[in-house]
């Protein structure tokens, strides 16, 4: 009995480090940023054509994908600013949208510390900031339309200059609401931290340090002179809704606007795509 017993356990043992192994491996390819060649690949298999080019912003190499070769003045541009983990990748459908694109420019990036084949450090809320200023700095303000998703939020907010819109979906804004969860355990305890996926990673340091860097700016928010559009879902349990809640105090009643999304979560630029395009549609008309 005692030599069955420690068999059973032998190949118990086996069969749960294959299977954490296989886990490892599906989750690092999950969160492994695309390169330019498996982007441009994904859009050619679904008959459109994306335009990557790369720009140096303070020393940054921001990797620049783009639904057009060259900007149309006569159409507002939108810009998407992705959250964490996550990439420029994140808003491919609406880069892949035939009525988008006939409308407007559309355009997203790689955020510094989440681009491929990228050793940069993450920086603070402030200097992404500064480079994304930096990067529509060409662009007719009134024109513009900025999307801030999740810690792309904030980002969004923080812009000085008057825009057509500024966009929030499921903005990470407020300090005092944000949320720390369990597993980021595995970040900070160094013996698992081999367990984490790069980009994980990089999602990690910028969750831990991402409360603090809020209470530095989140006092400017009212200062934001452009109307604001706040999408937000009333399940999400990652970016709490009280998000959309305490901005919407922040700003005078004519320059905020709140759309509830009853029952969505934290993924809602994906699950509730429609949605979301409608009020872009609505902001690009406007």
């Amino acid at each position: 009995m005692r030599r069955f017993l420690l068999k059973l356990f032998k190949v118990v043992s086996a069969i749960i480090i294959v299977l954490l192994t296989v886990f490892l491996i599906l989750i690092h390819n999950f969160f492994q940023p695309k390169s330019s060649e498996e982007i441009l690949s994904d859009f050619k298999e679904s008959s459109k054509e994306v335009y990557i080019s790369n720009k140096d912003i303070d020393g940054k190499t921001i990797r620049v994908l783009a639904s057009q070769f060259e900007i149309d003045t006569l159409k507002p541009t939108v810009v998407f600013v992705h959250g964490s983990p996550g990439s420029g990748m994140d808003f491919k459908k609406y880069l892949q949208d035939s009525e988008l694109s006939k409308k407007a420019n559309l355009i997203t990036y790689d955020r510094v510390g989440y681009n491929f084949g990228s050793n940069d450090e993450l920086l603070p809320i402030r200097s992404e900031v500064q480079i994304l200023e930096q990067l529509i700095s060409e662009l007719s303000a009134s024109k513009t339309i900025i999307v801030g998703y999740s810690y792309g939020g904030p980002i969004a907010l923080g812009v000085k200059s008057e825009y057509k819109e500024v966009i929030l979906c499921a903005p990470a804004a407020i300090a005092e609401v944000e949320p720390m969860f369990w597993f980021l355990n595995f970040y900070k305890w160094r013996a698992t931290r081999w367990l984490v996926p790069e980009m994980l990673q990089t999602a990690s340091k910028e969750k831990l340090s991402h409360a603090n860097d809020l209470r530095s700016m989140e006092q400017n928010w009212g200062a934001n002179p452009s109307n604001i559009k706040t999408i937000h879902g009333d399940k999400d349990w990652i970016v709490p809704y009280e998000n959309a809640l305490k901005l919407q105090q922040i700003f005078p009643k004519d320059q905020f606007e709140l759309k509830t999304l009853d029952g969505a979560s934290h993924d809602l630029i994906w699950s509730r795509y429609e949605e979301v395009k409608e009020e872009l549609l609505k902001s690009i008309e406007a």
